[in-house]
């Protein structure tokens, strides 16, 4: 099984994929164990003195105030994660929450934190073993970090709670310690605090969410490739030396990809003699400005994500020079902008997507396609419904684009007075990338039948790689009404997989 190392300096986009849906197993390196002992030995010199310092020696929040004596800074410890793991609502899933433990074990491994070295190691320990502790949907606001969450996940450290399995069931998180040989952690000053004060939550969704859009913006240009063909649209509008004096780098790719689709096309361009055209549709034509527009916003996310990566997110911070000091770098900001970007983007896709399935459905715009390229029209209705539920889905998906982090409510009594709801960004975005998905499933399907009714016309090699996979993937071609919903959910699971792109590839090498 992949392992992967944690050092003092942050991680990579690929490692938190790997540990959080690959299962790999994490392993600390000796230096950051080392640099993680020194930094204990600073909170642990700050703790025996009687000048109070947040975190260490006071209250949390609102109740910093108070001065902690030294008897009761366990329980101080103890209450906070305890008090904190107050979420509610469903379960957050499985590789969410395995991101969230990696990234913060990766903070608490930079040597910034203060906790003591048994502290990573526990953490790691509960990666290997499996164990996922129960994390909720709500709690987070997304600023002094993803408290509620993270919470949860500490609870599980001490041996409290409720924890999934590798099995899948749920237990108490203190027996299935035991049942893996792993010890509970009785945490001692500064260590509660340092297991909830991070971006974690918000940053694992991003870098998901950064994995699969980059794969869809390629899907989307490859649906909208199949669209321009079944139209016999012109792709003499993906001219590299066109997209070359307006020089987005995301227009450039996602115009190569279509060309590169359409290669050795029989459709494009050469059958408009009953319809003749200047030009095609915004949704053909503007496909790789609106797709490109995407690609770049993806690009701006993906560099966010590594500097976030790189970052030790915890307040109070021990600093290389020994001073511990507070800081705001706890606040969600960046990464809730991007995760808020990336679902406009991705409701726009999906937008432009809805509108070419629906030209290819109405006879009228369709350049002699059959009436929702129905077998007998009138007594089969097509694909009517399907684009009813591929406009359902952008409507939802345009209700999600409206941004999270924008919002801000205040909390601790005004002391949080200004909050990122970076987590609400990322848990909607996780919806947006889902339905995103169906909605070009919707329009592969479409796109697909219109192809094949284009008889004594033909196709693109790519094309005809990409009918053969979506059949042998269950999704049937043209002819009369069945029971559609298989069909769909057949072509979903195709998109989802990898399948579509790796048919496409097959012929045209690797896409951007």
């Amino acid at each position: 099984m992949h392992t992967v190392v944690v050092g003092t300096s942050g991680t990579t986009a690929e490692d938190v994929v790997a540990v959080a849906r690959g299962g790999a197993r994490v392993e600390v390196a000796e230096e950051a164990l080392a640099a993680v002992g020194a930094a204990r030995r600073v909170i642990d010199d700050l703790a025996a003195k009687p000048e109070p310092v947040y975190g260490v020696s006071t209250g949390f929040g609102a109740l910093a105030v108070r001065h902690i004596s030294p008897e009761l800074r366990a329980q101080l410890q103890r209450n906070i994660v305890r008090s904190h793991a107050a979420g509610m609502g469903p379960r957050v899933e499985r590789e969410v929450v395995r991101a969230l433990m990696f990234l913060r074990l990766k903070t608490l491994a930079s040597g910034h934190t203060g906790v003591r070295p048994v502290v990573v190691e526990t953490m790691a320990a509960l990666l290997n073993a499996g164990i996922t502790p129960v994390v909720h949907e709500y709690g987070s606001l997304g600023c002094s970090g993803d408290l509620a969450p993270l919470s949860h996940c500490a609870l599980a450290l001490m041996g409290e709670g409720e924890a999934e399995g590798p099995d899948g069931g749920l237990r108490p998180a203190a027996e299935l310690l035991a049942a893996h040989g792993i010890e509970p952690v009785e945490l001692r000053e500064k260590e509660g605090l340092a297991l909830l004060n991070g971006t974690d939550g918000m940053l694992g969704m991003l870098v998901m969410a950064c994995a699969d859009l980059a794969r869809l913006y390629t899907v989307a240009d490859v649906t909208a490739a199949l669209s321009l063909e079944a139209l016999l649209g012109t792709d003499r509008v993906l001219a590299p030396e066109l997209h070359a004096i307006r020089p987005h780098p995301g227009q450039a790719a996602s115009a190569d990809n279509m060309v590169r689709v359409l290669a050795g096309s029989g459709l494009t361009g050469h059958h408009q003699d009953d319809a003749p055209r200047v030009q095609d549709a915004y949704s053909i034509r503007c496909a790789p400005q609106v797709a490109g527009a995407g690609r770049d916003t993806l690009a701006h996310a993906r560099l966010v994500a590594d500097r976030e990566l790189a970052s030790a997110v915890d307040n109070p911070v021990v600093l290389a020079d020994g001073r511990v000091e507070s800081n705001g770098n706890f606040h969600g900001a960046p990464v809730a902008y991007v995760l808020d970007f990336l679902a406009v983007a991705a409701a726009d896709l999906a937008s432009i997507a809805e509108r070419r399935t629906d030209r290819l459905l109405d006879k009228n715009r369709s350049h002699g396609l059959p009436p929702f390229l129905a077998g007998d029209p009138g007594v089969d209705s097509g694909l009517m419904i399907a684009q009813y539920t591929q406009a359902a889905l952008v409507s939802e998906l345009k209700r999600l684009a409206v941004p999270a982090s924008v919002d801000s409510i205040p909390s601790s009594a005004m002391q949080e007075d200004h909050v990122s709801m970076g987590w609400s960004a990322a848990r909607k975005l996780r919806t947006v990338v889902d339905n995103l998905t169906r909605v070009l499933a919707i329009e592969l399907v479409a796109a697909a039948r219109a192809v094949e009714l284009r008889e004594g016309l033909v196709p693109a090699p790519a094309t005809r790689a990409v009918l053969a996979a979506v059949r042998r993937a269950g999704v049937e071609g043209p002819g009369g009404d069945r029971y559609l919903a298989p069909d769909l959910a057949a072509a979903e699971a195709f998109v989802r997989s990898g399948g579509l792109a790796e048919a496409v590839e097959s012929v045209t090498g690797p896409l951007a």
